[in-house]
């Protein structure tokens, strides 16, 4: 999984048959302190609960995202990222001993 920022939405009136109905934004991968890491992607989004500004779970294979669908494994499904979690807090290093 990864964590990403969500830039904003994707409006599209023509698109494949695969994403109607469902919810695009553009996200930016980030680090455990929020720092951008890597290249912007689109995502579409399984919670349905997401927005700018928001810190998202991502989802990025294939195989989960056939399976969060429930899509036999031989389908084609033209989705790379797929969000399926919006993160409320990030603690890194809870709980050690300074």
């Amino acid at each position: 999984m990864i964590l990403a920022k969500v830039l904003g939405p994707v409006v599209s009136t023509v698109k494949h048959a695969s994403y109607a109905g469902l919810k695009l934004l553009v996200v930016q991968p980030v680090n455990e302190t929020g720092a951008a890491e890597g290249k912007s992607l689109l995502a579409v989004d399984r919670v349905s609960s997401a927005g700018e500004g928001d810190t998202v779970l991502i989802l990025k294979e294939g195989t989960g995202v056939r399976q969060l669908f429930g899509l036999p494994k031989e389908a084609k499904l033209p989705i790379q990222a797929c969000i399926v979690g919006v993160v409320d807090e990030v603690a890194v290093g809870a709980g050690e001993k300074k």
